[in-house]
């Protein structure tokens, strides 16, 4: 035992599992507001409300609000709707043009453009584990996605209007190829010389709440298994030589972050006074690891848990962001007849 009562593990797995760091900008920039009490210095919020969903654009302006929050300079767009989680295909479909709009926002097509007269040629890399569902997602919006490149190189201009060149690979993981995805996708970069890279990938959320009811849009790329603690090659412009947008929806949480949001939300009520209150919110980041992993010992430490139903919530959601992308990379497909593309 340890000098404050708690059993300390031989196995000291907490240590390798960031509580604060997140997948999500808006969970870390909630954080930093939280620790500071007031605005962000470097960080601009804009929220909008639509009927099915709530828009929240957060773009960090410099280094001092990348500190901040931990997030690189760039912009992040978390579209947060309890549609994904339903059945309604009109509410899916409102989301799917609700994310092509976003999207767009973040490419630049004059720049990515090879020259004026050619249309840039998009690779999207569909992350994952396909013999996991939970995270699955990036190989299951590929299964929707409208692949062109092969036709665009073969048919005649005239038919090439309404069209761009899409690409797209699902490279599978490292326990599967002995490959790092971000070593695959360099590769293929290099023989298509592709314009910019789409990443879709599942994401650990960091807050309950959040789980499999937001989508993250982002143009700094992604590092494929961070949310869950392992250091990967990062995918993004500085590896890939070219604009690396990242698609993500929070579809696991670790049991940890259960176990933490749960103590957060006690110490809410009227049982605790405001300095016992205070004293928690100012444990260090090891010994609130330390406490939480005590809590549920070494091997529950390690779950990570999915919600209920995730085998049907990847089928929509796959859909739901294929018909984004789609009605985002083709002038000619529309919210109206994007259903005759899936």
């Amino acid at each position: 035992m340890d000098n404050s009562g708690g059993i300390r593990f031989e196995n000291e797995y907490w240590k390798d599992y960031p509580l604060t760091e997140h997948d999500l900008a808006i969970d870390a920039h909630d954080l930093a507001v939280q620790r500071t009490g007031g605005e962000i210095q470097g960080v601009s919020v804009v929220e909008e409300k639509r009927e099915n969903a709530k828009i929240t654009r957060i773009e960090v302006l410099n280094e001092q609000g990348a500190q901040a929050i931990g997030k690189a300079v760039g912009k992040y767009i978390t579209i947060e709707s309890e549609g994904l989680k339903g059945q309604n295909r009109l509410v899916h479909d409102e989301l799917s043009e609700i994310l092509s709009q976003e999207l767009v926002s973040l490419i630049d097509f004059d720049r990515v453009r090879p020259h004026p007269n050619l249309e840039p040629t998009i690779f999207v890399v569909g992350l994952g584990n396909w013999n996991a569902t939970a995270d699955a997602l990036g190989p299951q919006v590929l299964n929707h996605l409208m692949v062109t490149r092969h036709l665009y190189q073969e048919a005649p201009p005239e038919l090439r209007k309404g069209l761009r060149p899409v690409c797209a690979l699902s490279p599978g993981v490292l326990g599967l190829t002995g490959v790092q995805t971000a070593e695959i996708i360099k590769g293929v970069v290099e023989q298509v010389r592709p314009d910019l890279i789409i990443a879709i990938d599942s994401l650990a959320a960091h807050h309950t709440g959040r789980l499999a009811n937001t989508i993250q849009l982002s143009n700094t790329g992604i590092s494929p298994g961070s949310g869950i603690g392992k250091v990967r090659m990062a995918i993004n412009q500085e590896t890939m030589k070219i604009p690396v947008i990242a698609i993500g929806v929070p579809t696991v949480v670790h049991a940890i972050t259960i176990v933490n949001n749960a103590m957060e939300e006690m110490l809410k009520g009227e049982i605790f006074s405001k300095v016992e209150r205070e004293r928690f919110r100012h444990i260090q980041e090891d010994e609130k690891k330390r406490m939480v992993g005590n809590i549920l010992g070494p091997f529950m430490g390690n779950l990570v848990v999915s919600p209920k139903g995730v085998d049907e919530l990847i089928l929509n959601v796959g859909r739901i962001i294929a018909g984004g992308i789609n009605i985002a990379l083709h002038p000619d497909i529309t919210p109206e007849n994007i259903s005759l593309y899936l």
